[in-house]
């Protein structure tokens, strides 16, 4: 019995010596958690960083439209764009189709005035040849292709958009990939436009080349 009791005690004490080292080192955790912030000086609080419009990798300066836009891959993902946060042409809002696909937006208030796609395969170019040709001083012109932008296109559509600043649309052909920001009435060439040939040897999709992305900030009054 005397054995069995002594057992028990220092089961006993060992059980009460563990609790203790346990919340003593709790309770020094606890402290030091609580305390940190005040040794920084700061405030503890989740640090949020502000996106960017448009996804941009930063914001834009003041006085400038933030954009981006996708040429489409192949004829499987469609293009899409955005301007100052706002979608203006994607799969997703069921606005985009096979050849061009132009927006049309203020360039002095950023508001949008007109979208439309123009089937550049099989469509009739007369009606982006008249689309274009309706621009108005000021207007900012977003375009970017899908599938096969060149087909169709003639020498009278070539040449607006070589006014709108445009160096590639006097080669844009079949099945091209084309991205582009432009203005009516630019006194220079944009420097917003991307552009890849279609090439066997290079494309990245069988018989289309890989996509293209343009994004940046755009001053208001470019032109």
């Amino acid at each position: 019995m005397r054995v069995s009791g002594l057992l028990r005690l220092s089961a006993l004490l060992f059980t009460l010596v563990a609790t203790w080292l346990f919340l003593r080192n709790s309770i020094g955790l606890s402290t030091k958690t609580i305390r940190l912030p005040r040794w920084l000086g700061v405030a503890s609080k989740e640090i949020q960083v502000p996106k960017s419009k448009c996804g941009l990798s930063k914001p834009c300066p003041a006085n400038f439209f933030a954009f981006k836009i996708c040429s489409g891959a192949a004829n499987v993902v469609g293009p899409s764009m955005c301007f100052e946060n706002e979608i203006l042409m994607s799969p997703v809002k069921n606005n985009v189709g096979r050849g061009l696909n132009v927006a049309l937006v203020n360039g002095t208030t950023g508001r949008v005035m007109r979208m439309s796609s123009f089937d550049m395969y099989t469509g009739d170019p007369n009606l982006l040849l008249k689309f274009l040709a309706e621009i108005t001083e000021g207007t900012l012109v977003l375009v970017a292709s899908y599938d096969d932008p060149g087909t169709k296109i003639n020498d009278d559509i070539r040449k607006l958009f070589t006014n709108l600043g445009s160096s590639y649309a006097k080669n844009l052909g079949f099945r091209d990939s084309w991205v582009f920001l432009g203005a009516k009435d630019l006194r220079s060439k944009s420097p917003f436009e991307q552009f890849l040939k279609n090439n066997p040897e290079t494309n990245k999709y069988e018989g289309w080349p890989e996509l293209l992305e343009l994004e940046g900030c755009v001053p208001q009054k470019i032109f």
